[in-house]
């Protein structure tokens, strides 16, 4: 087994401007520059063959190269479920384009379909039972982020492994946007 997801990288610059910021919540696990990227679709843990068939499917997503931006701050969870900062992503048809076609990619490898709400963002910390006035504080400390353009002309399919602090990303293989 495998667990995979599809993702865009965020460049170097970009990632060096955000992790700038991560300071000032007690108990963050912070994720480090190497891990920042905007998830196109999760997969989960896929069989060797049912992921030979994802990659398949995935060399065929076909796009025009578009650019995104990174925009605003915020948390996934409330008081004391908490559990993730995270800069925001512009909202972008290209970028949403390019989620739906990595879904149909899924499907056609026969994986069920992804139900959630597609909401894109570069989780920057997990939090464990964070004080929810610390993490307020944090959100207008850093509520104005705004990246410059970030130009995508290609994506990602990522393996994910699962550490005793924060999982480890390692880049499986890259689909040109032409």
């Amino acid at each position: 087994m495998i667990r995979l997801f599809a993702a865009l990288s965020v460049p170097e610059d970009i990632g060096l401007a955000l992790a700038r910021r991560q300071t000032g919540v007690e108990g963050a696990r912070w994720s480090p520059l190497e891990a920042l990227h905007v998830t196109l679709r999760f997969f989960g843990d896929l069989r060797e063959d049912v992921a030979r068939d994802l990659d398949t499917e995935l060399t065929t997503v076909r796009g025009a190269p578009f650019e995104i931006a990174l925009t605003g701050v915020g948390a996934f969870g409330e008081g004391p479920d908490l559990h993730v900062l995270w800069a925001g992503v512009e909202d972008s048809e290209p970028l949403r384009r390019l989620a739906r076609a990595c879904e149909s990619a899924a499907r056609r490898a026969g994986l069920k379909p992804d139900t959630r709400h597609y909401r894109p963002h570069v989780t920057l910390a997990y939090l464990r039972r964070p004080e929810p006035a610390e993490v307020a504080a944090w959100i207008q400390a850093n509520n104005l982020l705004k990246s410059p353009p970030i130009r995508v002309e290609r994506f990602g399919l990522y393996s994910s492994f699962l550490g005793s602090e924060q999982a480890h990303y390692r880049l499986e293989a890259e689909y040109p946007l032409s």
